[in-house]
C-alpha cells in the first residue's frame, strides 16, 4: 500500500483534508491541554505557600480594580539581570492561588513580585498618596482616595466561597469568619485577639494598623497588606534545587 497515494486522496478532496485537519487538531489540543486541568502535574508544591487572607484578598481586588498589572509585573524570569534587580526568580507554586495571575506583560514600574518587607508600611502610604514625594521620576497617578474609602469586607465571604469552587483550599471556617478576620488582621493583635486568624493562616500572618488610621479600615489597609506579603510565603532557602521549569 503506498501512502503517498491516501495523501494525494486527501489533497484531491478539499471537505475530508479538512475533516483530517480538524480531527488531528483536535487530538493534540486535547493531548496538551487535558493535564493542565491536573493542577498538581504542573504546579511543583513549595512550602509556605497559603491562600490569602480576606484582608489581603481584598487589597488584591483594589489592585485588580485600579489596573496596577497594567505597569508593574509579577515574574521575575530566571534570567540574570532580573534575579540580580528583583530576587529569586518566581516559582508557578507563588500563583496558584491567583485568578486571574498577575504576571503583567510590560513594566513601566519595577515588577512587585518580591516587593513585601522591601519597604515600610509609612513608605508604601507616602508613595500611594504622592508618588513622586519618594520617587520623584515617577509617573505613576497617586491614589490618595485609597486612605479614604472603607475597604469592602461584608462580602468577603462570598469571595473565599467562589475561590473553593477553583481549587483554592479555603475551609468553612475561613469562610464564615471571612469578615471578622479581615477586621482583625487591619486592627492587629495590639488591638484584638488574632489567634484564631494566625491558627487559620499561619503564624507568619502580618497583622496591623496599615496606613495607620485606627478609626478606619481603609482600602489603602487592605491593599499594603496585599503588597506586603507578596513574595513572603516561601523560604527560598528550603526551594534550593528547584527546577526553573517550575516557573511562570
Amino acid at each position: 500500500m503506498n501512502p503517498l497515494k491516501n495523501h494525494e486522496f486527501l489533497e484531491k478532496n478539499s471537505v475530508i483534508l479538512l475533516i483530517a485537519i480538524i480531527i488531528t487538531v483536535l487530538i493534540g489540543g486535547i493531548i496538551e491541554i487535558v493535564p493542565l486541568f491536573r493542577q498538581e502535574t504542573v504546579i511543583e508544591p513549595v512550602e509556605g505557600m497559603r491562600p490569602y487572607t480576606p484582608l489581603e484578598l481584598a487589597g488584591y481586588n483594589i489592585y485588580l480594580r485600579e489596573g496596577c498589572y497594567n505597569c508593574h509585573s509579577q515574574q521575575i524570569r530566571a534570567l540574570r539581570d532580573e534575579v540580580t534587580r528583583y530576587g529569586h526568580y518566581s516559582l508557578a507554586a507563588e500563583s496558584m492561588y491567583d485568578h486571574p495571575f498577575q504576571w503583567g506583560s510590560k513594566r513601566t514600574g519595577p515588577d512587585l513580585a518580591r516587593v513585601g518587607g522591601k519597604y515600610s508600611d509609612d513608605w508604601h502610604v507616602a508613595h500611594m498618596q504622592d508618588p513622586r514625594a519618594v520617587v520623584p521620576e515617577s509617573i505613576m497617578p497617586t491614589y490618595s482616595h485609597l486612605m479614604k474609602r472603607g475597604a469592602k469586607l461584608h462580602d468577603l465571604g462570598n469571595h473565599l466561597k467562589a475561590l473553593r469552587v477553583v481549587g483554592v483550599p479555603y475551609t468553612d471556617d475561613m469562610i464564615e469568619n471571612a469578615e471578622k478576620d479581615a477586621l482583625r488582621q487591619a486592627l492587629g493583635e495590639t488591638r484584638t485577639d488574632i489567634s484564631g486568624l494566625k491558627e487559620r493562616y499561619g503564624e507568619k500572618v502580618q497583622a496591623r494598623d496599615f496606613d495607620k488610621q485606627p478609626q478606619l479600615v481603609s482600602e489603602m489597609d487592605a491593599m499594603i497588606a496585599y503588597l506586603q506579603v507578596l513574595g513572603t510565603m516561601v523560604d527560598f532557602d528550603a526551594t534550593k534545587g528547584v527546577d526553573p521549569g517550575a516557573l511562570k
